[in-house]
């Protein structure tokens, strides 16, 4: 891991879906988020990757991202998910890169890039998210 964990985010764990998933995101460089899942588990019917795991994959690497944008005591909340397939993945690791695309006070936008363990690109994806900043402590 380049760039820990901030100790304000959650320490416990991702949430219940990356577990279940087995996301896990290795880099925390708001510039550029890196994280990975395995195939085996998350397949459809015929063997390949399932469409939902790897929209999973991107929005929980792109919402992690806002989250690092909102800061301390901030959230988001996803409000457009895109994603274009672009080759199948049948076994290993996916990759996942997210990258800032924009990052304003109320909406970010990032890009997140997929491949398998060869490196080549699997899924392409776009997250925008709602950024909502810590409450101040007198409104």
């Amino acid at each position: 891991m380049t760039t820990p964990r901030p100790d304000w985010l959650p320490q416990h764990t991702q949430g219940p879906l990356d577990d279940k998933l087995g996301i896990q995101i290795t880099d925390f460089d708001p510039e550029r988020l890196v994280a990975t899942m395995p195939v085996a588990g998350n397949e459809q019917p015929f063997g390949l990757l399932h469409g939902g795991a790897t929209c999973a994959l991107a929005e929980s690497i792109g919402s992690w991202a806002g989250m690092l944008h909102a800061g301390p005591g901030g959230n988001v909340v996803g409000i457009e998910l895109n994603v274009s397939y672009l080759r199948g993945a049948t076994s290993g690791l996916v990759t996942a890169v997210c990258t800032p695309v924009r990052r304003g006070r109320t909406l970010a936008t990032f890009l997140i890039q997929v491949s398998d363990d060869a490196g080549r690109p699997t899924a392409s994806a776009r997250l925008t998210v709602m950024v909502r900043p810590a409450r101040r402590a007198d409104g």
